[in-house]
């Protein structure tokens, strides 16, 4: 068996060195010839990177979009995009795709980010149409994928194909949610698809009214120098056209958690998101494109619109003192364990809002976000009547380093760092049942 490698390592050599060895002769016991080998495919190798140059230098090579591909060059690029797919989520798992408040998040970005490509419900754009390659329409598409692999499309966009990369790599709540969304769309007619994208923006909630905006300190920051919302009592153009589909008229928020409340906030705060999102010092890759295109201006009418929104959350009166129980809240029945295992995370996260977790050195809530009878840093929000969901997800893009933000945004890195999952869901349903009606 050695003999026998041995003469085919030979018969190789000689023929790389060119040589061939006479019928029925033994061939010579001599080294393979590897580096004469070697040395010709070094020559060779030069020779075809400058034959490639000089073909590119000529402008021969059609760059034009509407000359399209070569059939094996579109095959090509298909099977090494979904080799590359394939191969780069191996081990990867999707979390639950099925949450209305993630499909509905992810409608908002499709819409504002996917559609002006890819289409809706409707005949793929023209103009997009006419790309090499062409955008796909989606809808009988999404099959074909496993919603890792539309995961890692959507997160990291394809090169030479115009498919941008998400704006914010650091946001994949942001792109399971459009995964989400994606693996519902071949199931949508027109009327669904548009409430998914716009919900119900006939909402009877009114719109900003005269009046002082509660809980503000505008020094240093001159928003109250804008008289623009002052003198409204209708929605401004740049809020129905950017705000409202995602947020609401008058910024209660949709039917489900999918986007915060921005109802009753405070105006300097709002003013600062807008800010930090067009300068990506926040991330997300919605907000911050939207963000980017507004002028100061417009940032600051926003967000004093929305400070004076009628729809702004009133604290409940029925919350006890700080020593009393929210167990005192229930009426008297039937009192089941789901009951008690709700109260008990309501009281978790009322312990945390008012006195924080002092052996961990971290504070208050309230102190920083309200309600109290004190003045605040304009710059920190309000949280009474925010989502729960939201103000969770917010909470763990924190802990997790991802969530960026204004300078205050340190403060938070360490406060979180030492609360619990478990804590961190309690403080933010407190924090909903605080406002609730």
């Amino acid at each position: 068996m050695i003999r026998i490698l041995k003469n085919l390592l030979l018969l190789m050599g000689g023929f790389f060195a060119g040589r061939k060895s006479a019928p029925g002769r033994p061939p010579p016991v001599r080294r393979p010839g590897w580096g004469r080998f070697f040395k010709r495919l070094a020559a060779v190798v030069p020779a075809l990177v400058l034959g490639g140059f000089l073909v590119a230098a000529s402008g021969l090579v059609p760059i034009a979009a509407s000359s399209g591909h070569w059939g094996i060059t579109a095959w090509f690029l298909q099977f090494s995009k979904a080799r590359s797919v394939a191969t780069h989520t191996l081990g990867m798992s999707a979390p639950p795709l099925d949450d209305r408040a993630l499909i509905v998040k992810g409608a908002g970005h499709y819409e504002i980010g996917c559609r002006s490509c890819h289409g809706g419900l409707e005949v793929q754009p023209r103009i997009p149409s006419a790309a090499t390659p062409r955008p796909p329409y989606l809808p009988p598409r999404i099959s074909r994928w496993e919603p890792e692999e539309l995961f890692y499309i959507v997160k990291h966009g394809i090169k030479f194909t115009g498919m941008p990369a998400w704006p914010s790599l650091e946001r994949e709540d942001e792109v399971w949610a459009v995964v989400a969304f994606l693996r519902v769309l071949p199931d949508l007619d027109q009327a669904s698809y548009r409430r998914l994208v716009e919900g119900d923006l006939q909402s009877t909630a009114q719109p900003a009214q005269q009046g002082a905006v509660p809980e503000t300190d505008t020094a240093g920051v001159g928003i109250e120098e804008l008289a623009i919302v002052d003198r409204q009592a209708t929605v401004p153009e740049i809020v129905s056209r950017t705000c409202a589909p995602c947020h609401g008229r008058a910024g209660e928020g949709r039917e489900v958690s999918a986007f915060p409340r921005l109802a009753g906030q405070r105006p300097d705060y709002l003013h600062a998101s807008l800010r930090v999102y067009a300068s990506g010092e926040r991330h997300s890759g919605i907000m911050e494109p939207v963000a980017a295109e507004l002028t100061d201006e417009e940032m600051r009418e926003m967000a004093l619109y929305f400070a004076r929104s009628q729809a702004s959350p009133r604290l409940r009166d029925d919350i006890p003192p700080d020593t009393s129980s929210l167990l005192g809240l229930v009426p008297a029945g039937p009192f089941t364990e789901s009951d008690s295992a709700s109260l008990a995370m309501l009281e978790v996260g009322r312990e945390i809002a008012y006195r924080g977790v002092p052996e961990r050195k971290v504070p208050s809530c309230a102190d920083c976000h309200g309600p109290v009878d004190r003045p605040r840093n304009p710059l920190y929000p309000n949280l009474a009547g925010q989502y729960a969901d939201y103000l969770a997800l917010q909470l763990g893009l924190f802990k997790d380093r991802r969530r960026g933000g204004s300078d205050f945004a340190e403060i938070m890195h360490h406060t979180v760092s030492e609360l619990t999952a478990y804590e961190m869901e309690a403080v933010a349903q407190f924090y909903e049942y605080l406002g609730a009606r």
